[in-house]
């Protein structure tokens, strides 16, 4: 029954959604709650910085970014990141396409946690003294990504679907392994199951495990 599987890396082409999943998510995290950071900050510029940053970012197709990165930063400007073998640079510029993209939801998920932090707090910890970083750093970070565990949940798993988008640059995924099957077989729909139910066994234990660490560092208010 899926005698049309010999001869396909299937293993290997979820190995490549599952590194993309990772590096993207790790990179956005970071970029994003500099980001957030920046939204709450006292200073104008970085306010408006990422304010524009995020609207924007957020409200272009993933697909028009992926391809700026590969046409606009390596085809034109001769930007490889560091890499000379052609898949190694469309790996990377696909990373760095989903940070872009992923950072700018990481941002507003977090933002909104700050959100819920009490006022009363932040306060406080001005009064001992500490600086706008120190306060945003020890006080309500903490607080706050402990409150937005399911909305990053969220963006995880929405950034392991959003992996097929490397396809489009070349990156061998596991929905470019797909689109190869699909040219030389007449077997679409159990091709495209077997796809599908991977792409399952990938986000649904995510949404699962989160949501259970969610229940169990949810800020008591």
């Amino acid at each position: 029954m899926f005698d049309f599987l010999d001869g396909y890396d299937l293993l290997g082409a979820f190995w490549v959604t599952v590194k993309l999943t990772v590096f993207s998510a790790l990179g956005s995290l970071i970029w994003g709650t500099l980001l957030a950071g920046m939204r709450v900050s006292p200073v104008p510029l970085m306010r408006g910085f990422a304010t524009a940053y995020v609207n924007v970012v957020r409200n272009i197709p993933l697909t028009v970014i992926i391809m700026f990165a590969s046409l606009g930063l390596y085809s034109t400007l001769n930007i490889a990141l560091g890499a000379t073998d052609i898949k190694v640079v469309n790996f990377r510029l696909a990373v760095l396409a989903f940070i872009v993209y992923t950072a700018s939801f990481v941002c507003e998920a977090l933002r909104s946690g700050i959100n819920t932090v009490p006022v009363g707090q932040a306060e406080a910890a001005r009064a001992l003294g500490l600086s706008f970083s120190q306060v945003l750093r020890l006080i309500v970070l903490p607080q706050a990504f402990r409150s937005v565990v399911n909305p990053l949940s969220n963006v995880l798993i929405a950034l392991t679907k959003n992996t097929t988008v490397a396809s489009a640059i070349g990156v061998a995924e596991a929905s470019y392994l797909m689109k190869g099957m699909i040219e030389n077989e007449a077997q679409l729909l159990l091709i495209s199951g077997v796809f599908a139910l991977g792409f399952v066994i990938l986000t649904l234990p995510t949404g699962l495990v989160l949501g259970w660490v969610a229940k169990k560092v949810a800020v008591k208010r």
